[in-house]
């Protein structure tokens, strides 16, 4: 692969695993995370785009990875790390997006890794399900305004990854945790042949189409069927404390 790709928040999960594998494709992999990038500052984030440019010539593919996740009643949210969530998760995101595309080429790429969440919105997930339908939308309207220019623009739509953000929590009824390698070789083959919108797993992407396609009482019924309202009304806060203090830690 005769790529040069930068990922963010990729000192673990999704993008460490994702730079482990363009890496074995034979891609040039610059990465990035806490504390040399912080995706929400945009000063940051060009700094570590013009780093890739220097030491590689070039940008091909920007991954846009970072991602953080608070669970519990939007009531009971840390107005604090709510922010945050909304900071790393939207505002990431944009700048990633307005700073890479002046800078790749035509037949490049940006890959915004984004989550079943910016298709379904379960309780208890109410910040981070907006943040990602956020995400979403700036993925969907980044890809017509970049397509004159050349330039691919790809969701990544994982259900529930076994990374630290997803601690403490469960896969929805009739589904299982998803391997960060998993995720990691469905955004390598989306590189390699570029799509709009890849889910992972696979199976994933006609569920969550249908379910939104519904009006809100069909949603609900829906969801009662696939349990989406347990998906983490249940989750016990002390299995997430370390995680959700460290988001604290970095506002």
């Amino acid at each position: 692969m005769d790529r040069v790709v930068a990922i963010t928040g990729a000192a673990r999960g999704i993008g460490r695993a994702t730079a482990d594998e363009l890496e074995r494709r034979g891609a040039r992999v610059a990465v990035g995370d806490l504390p040399e990038l912080d995706v929400t500052d945009r000063d940051s984030f060009e700094r570590f785009l013009a780093g890739v440019e220097r030491e590689h010539g070039r940008i091909d593919v920007l991954v846009n990875n970072a991602g953080i996740m608070t669970v519990g009643p939007l009531a009971a949210t840390d107005p604090s790390a709510g922010s945050r969530v909304i900071d790393v998760n939207v505002k990431g995101v944009m700048y990633g997006m307005q700073l890479a595309a002046p800078r790749l080429p035509r037949g490049g790429q940006i890959v915004n890794v984004v989550s079943s969440s910016a298709w379904i919105a379960p309780p208890a997930l109410a910040v981070y399900s907006a943040s990602k339908h956020a995400a979403r939308g700036l993925t969907d309207a980044g890809r017509d305004e970049l397509r004159g220019q050349g330039i691919a623009v790809t969701g990544i739509y994982p259900g529930v990854v076994d990374t630290d953000l997803a601690m403490g929590t469960k896969a929805a009824r009739g589904s299982k945790m998803i391997a960060p390698a998993e995720v990691a070789t469905a955004i390598a083959d989306a590189i390699e042949r570029p799509r709009p919108e890849v889910f992972v797993p696979r199976s994933l992407g006609p569920l969550l189409r249908t379910y939104q396609a519904l009006p809100p009482r069909g949603r609900a019924l829906f969801g009662r069927a696939i349990g989406i309202e347990d998906l983490y009304g249940t989750v016990d806060p002390a299995s997430r404390a370390s995680y959700e203090q460290s988001l604290l830690k970095n506002t």
